[in-house]
């Protein structure tokens, strides 16, 4: 499974308001907005920064400020935005715990960031679990001891996660649909 990139974490996070990349940092290094999420270096953040502007998903235009050195401030373009939308729609989930908790985690802050609902992620989040649960409930009745202790150690990592998203939903009442 390939590492997960703060790519569109990033472009969400643009959409909602162009920044310069300090301030972006800032956002990645709070434990009370992404720092309990990602880990990410000042060298990492400004080469996502580079490649997602070579990509042509974000535009940055230098700016003076004052006597502080030239900032470069990033916002997202139309490519960017179409990205952006693609992620938060049609995600490719993943019931690992550190998929739900990085991706699952960005998909989120970037949907309250951007004043979206959130339901339709919990929803699908819960459904990849369910079917993952389902899964190894299925392969544990052909297992031997070790496979099931193995199983039964990941079946409690989906348990948690399905009641994790439960209080998700519950401490968010506003991404009910109506």
């Amino acid at each position: 499974m390939a590492a997960p990139v703060p790519d569109e974490t990033i472009l969400g996070i643009l959409a909602a308001e162009p920044q310069h990349g300090y301030q972006l940092l800032t956002l990645f290094k709070s434990k009370a907005e992404l720092g309990r999420v990602w880990t990410l270096s000042t060298s990492q953040l400004y080469a996502v920064l580079k490649r997602l502007e070579a990509d042509g998903l974000i535009r940055g235009k230098t700016l003076q400020s004052g006597e502080a050195p030239p900032r470069r401030h990033y916002s997202t373009t139309a490519a960017g935005r179409r990205r952006l939308e693609a992620w938060l729609q049609a995600p490719e989930l993943s019931a690992s715990v550190r998929q739900v908790r990085v991706q699952f985690m960005s998909r989120l802050y970037v949907a309250r960031l951007l004043g979206l609902p959130a339901q339709g992620l919990i929803d699908a989040q819960r459904g990849v679990c369910e079917k993952q649960r389902r899964q190894l409930l299925a392969a544990r009745s052909s297992s031997g001891e070790m496979e099931d202790l193995v199983l039964d150690f990941v079946l409690g990592q989906l348990d948690a996660a399905l009641a994790w998203l439960d209080r998700c939903e519950a401490r968010l009442p506003e991404t009910s649909v109506a």
